[in-house]
């Protein structure tokens, strides 16, 4: 039945990845079921076999998703099916698609569409691995050009030792979660989160996964060399190509050349722009294949920018290599806002807003592994007129998802313990302006609101992106790129972290690899740019503020009893919702007992804070207390006191004088002082009125006891002078 089906068993990392092909998937170009513990995902690769006309860039589609009956689940919602993708999926397809994209031929133009489903999920071995390693095998198996294979792992940091593929307990314990993915040459993709850890550490990661991943692309080449399709044909040129390509330079080098010189990004846009047109107005009137031009102007356009740079070590506005761009940081910009920054270099701006919550504003995350809460988020914006250009607004893409991300691994590892500062954090980048790196500004810019809304991070953050113009002349690594130098360079390469080391690190490379000796000199750069970043953001704000806005909420925290839960809540949570009506408060209760309050003023949160001690608090046995008459009976009046206790004032306790109806003393809603004189077996609060004075609240127990020989007397003999007159 499955005559072509083959199995390739690799040991790695003391498990064992499984890659099969030739039983599922089988119209596929190329289909790969990768295992890994129970963890299970199945890739496929499929291209088109021709190009679409006029096409002029390479259309790669990656598409990674979880499927809940993975994990023994069903999806929630009203559907019942999964839908939009999760921003993990999103993640994780950026993650497969970064390194496999540079590894397509120059010139290759056939649409490729990858998808990675995962299928079983083991809640040990993360499926992001598993798919990055399935989908390179699935291209390499398919036929379709490519120059890989991948490999991909994760590493992490335990105890000064590096651990290959961490579980998800060892990822706890881990000042770093690392993901490397790259060729047998070099290293193509990394993804981390790290401890303030050195860049020496960093590199040390990099190298170790790069290592270990080498026996899977060997057990790769091992699968291909059996299962593999015949391969496509790699485009090559034609002569009429390669003379368009050298008209095109004769049109515009000089002309492009002159264009760049220009330093500010909208004129040199506009000069760009004009060469651009010119050239191909005088290549129309010679009857030249116009839309393929356009492709071959790009080319021009990255070789004189490359060329000028390694040629004179000055770049497009004038910068050398490893001067940053100036910068302005400034807080407190929004009167409202808990925390707001504006942090601006050179022609790259985000303005970022943090805002404090409760526990009750906490995104709830229904992932394959299980539902949690998180309490930091971090959400990028990237509105079209911060390039000057008109487009559409609606959902974020994935770049919007990536790049907040991106910023929120550099910030998280520098917030303080949710326990020592139980906020929800929200912050909010909305880039007004851009020119290269805007993740790395929003960085900058988070890390300045989070500490103007008074969050005590540890210190504050930055974030630079290098770049890289790699020739076989030699190479030039670039500090704080612009956007040109991103797109018409080798390498994006954004490091964040604070004085003390790196807190993210991530790397994405357009060439076939880079050599651990650029890495080294781009984290040296990048460490010396850090710093720089740093002393011009200490300008605007230095450390976090004392004291969080007086905007913002104030939460105090306090603990009752486990068995007291209950009585705080009240039935079907009548009692908090009456608390947090009264007060105006929000009040989370968690099942350890803490309950936290907050409250925008001081007073609201000491009302809300005395209500629940009194709900909570044991009655004592001859202590007086204000309550409120919630019920009457023939035997007497039912008070309610400490918050959600009642007792009963017998009818012979309500007054000194003779009662013969109880409404005759009180009625329900009137408020009362009682006095606590004892408890029946059954533990039940026994009142009296008639021995505290209502208009004072003092106990008069002693004057009640003194009159009442007097009285019985006085009763007893208007006994005898009756029975005689009879």
């Amino acid at each position: 039945m499955f005559d072509n089906y083959y199995r390739k068993d690799i040991a790695w990392g003391g498990q064992l990845l499984t890659l099969e092909t030739g039983k599922i998937a089988r119209q596929a170009d190329g289909a790969v079921m990768a295992r890994l513990g129970d963890t299970i995902v199945l890739c496929t690769a499929v291209g088109a076999r021709a190009a679409k006309p006029g096409q002029d860039f390479f259309p790669l589609t990656v598409n990674y998703q979880e499927k809940a009956f993975a994990a023994g689940k069903i999806p929630g919602g009203f559907f019942k099916r999964e839908g939009r993708p999760s921003e993990q999926e999103t993640l994780v397809s950026r993650l497969i698609d970064r390194p496999i994209r540079p590894l397509f031929p120059e010139g290759f133009r056939n649409e490729v569409q990858v998808i990675a489903t995962v299928l079983s999920h083991d809640l040990e071995n993360d499926p992001d691995i598993v798919a990055m390693v399935g989908c390179s095998a699935a291209l390499t198996l398919s036929g379709i050009p490519f120059f890989g294979p991948v490999g991909a792992a994760r590493v992490g940091y335990i105890d000064g030792q590096y651990v290959l593929n961490p579980t998800a307990a060892q990822r706890q314990q881990s000042q770093l979660d690392l993901v490397v993915a790259g060729t047998a040459e070099g290293v193509l993709m990394v993804e981390s989160e790290a401890q303030e850890l050195s860049e020496e550490v960093m590199l040390g990661a990099v190298a170790f996964g790069h290592k270990a991943f080498q026996p899977v692309i060997q057990g790769i080449i091992e699968l291909a060399e059996v299962a593999a399709k015949e391969p496509w044909p790699l485009p090559e040129p034609s002569e009429a190509e390669l003379a368009l390509k050298a008209r095109i330079a004769e049109l515009g080098r000089e002309r492009m050349a002159e264009a760049y010189r220009e330093t500010q990004k909208l004129a040199r846009h506009e000069k760009v722009g004009a060469v651009k047109k010119a050239v191909l107005e005088a290549l129309e009137a010679e009857g030249a294949d116009v839309a393929h031009a356009k492709g071959l102007l790009k080319d021009l356009e990255a070789e004189v920018v490359r060329n000028a740079i390694l040629d004179t070590g000055m770049r497009i506005d004038g910068r050398d290599t490893r001067t940053v761009r100036p910068i302005t940081a400034e807080v407190g910009v929004l009167p409202r806002a808990h925390g707001s920054a504006l942090f601006t270099r050179g022609e790259t701006q985000a303005f970022c807003v943090a805002t404090l919550g409760t526990g009750q504003d906490e995104q709830i995350i229904d992932a394959l592994t299980g539902e949690y809460r998180e309490h930091f988020m971090l959400h990028y914006n990237f509105p079209p007129y911060s390039v000057n250009e008109t487009g559409r607004m609606g959902s974020p893409g994935r770049r919007e998802i990536g790049h907040g991300k991106l910023a929120w691994r550099a910030i998280h590892p520098l917030l303080p313990e949710k326990e020592k500062f139980p906020y929800t954090l929200r912050v909010v980048s909305e880039i007004t302006e851009s020119n290269g790196s805007s993740s790395m500004a929003t960085v900058c810019g988070a890390s300045l609101a989070l500490m103007d809304a008074g969050v005590p991070l540890k210190r504050p953050c930055a974030g630079i992106a290098m770049g890289l113009i790699k020739e076989d002349r030699g190479f030039a690594v670039l500090s704080d790129i612009l956007g040109d130098e991103d797109h018409l360079g080798d390498m994006d390469f954004k490091v964040a972290g604070t004085e003390r080391g790196v807190t993210s690190l991530q790397m994405d490379i357009k060439i076939t690899s880079i050599t651990f000796d650029i890495m080294r000199q781009a984290l040296e750069q990048a460490r010396d740019g850090r710093m720089h970043i740093l002393g011009e953001m200490a300008k605007g704000l230095s450390g976090h503020r004392v004291e969080v806005a007086a905007t913002a909420p104030r939460i105090t925290v306090i603990t009752v009893p486990k068995d007291k839960i209950r009585d705080v809540i009240g039935s079907g949570g009548k009692v908090i919702r009456e608390i947090t009506e009264q007060t105006g408060t929000k009040i989370d209760i968690e099942d350890d007992g803490t309950i936290k309050i907050a409250a925008t003023s001081i007073e609201q949160a000491q009302r809300a804070i005395d209500w629940i001690r009194g709900i909570v608090a044991e009655p004592e046995l001859g202590v007086i207390y204000s309550g409120k008459v919630v019920k009457t009976a023939d035997f007497g009046a039912f008070v309610n006191f400490l918050g959600s206790r009642d007792g009963l004032v017998h009818i012979s306790e309500l007054s000194n004088e003779r009662v013969a109806r109880t409404t005759d003393v009180v009625n329900v809603g009137d408020t009362v002082k009682v006095k606590v004189i004892g408890f029946d077996e059954r533990g039940k609060v026994k009142l009296s009125m008639r021995v505290v004075d209502q208009a004072t609240g003092a106990d008069i127990t002693e004057q009640v006891g003194a009159r009442r020989p007097r009285q019985e007397g006085e009763r007893r003999e208007r006994r005898e002078r009756t029975e005689a007159a009879e």
